[in-house]
């Protein structure tokens, strides 16, 4: 058995349609895997932005307006779904290649 016959289904980070969870059968060395990740890259980047934007309002002296926060908490929440979807995807190939290793090591 090799390593491509036990690649799980990926979950991709974006969803399908109607919101739905999209996933890609691959050995994860083609164009959609590469734009996956890319897409993952940006996400977490876009998440890190808004934590920081987030920490530069609360250092602010100056109210926030209610607009305001909610606008960041939507965004915040957007971005959440999004780094919880790709720590599932990556997750669920992690305990794959982690049980995979744990199988042909003959020491164990």
């Amino acid at each position: 058995m090799t390593l491509h016959a036990l690649a799980p289904a990926r979950l991709l980070p974006w969803p399908g349609p109607e919101g739905k969870p999209c996933y890609l059968l691959s050995d994860g060395g083609g164009r959609l895997s590469r734009a996956a990740d890319i897409a993952e890259g940006v996400q977490l980047d876009m998440a890190a932005g808004l934590l920081d934007h987030l920490a530069d309002m609360l250092r602010d002296d100056e109210q926030l307006s209610a607009v305001q926060l909610r606008y960041l908490l939507a965004r915040m929440g957007e971005a959440l779904t999004d780094v919880c979807r790709i720590a599932e995807s990556r997750g669920a190939r992690l305990a794959v290649y982690t049980d995979f290793d744990a199988e042909s090591d003959p020491g164990s």
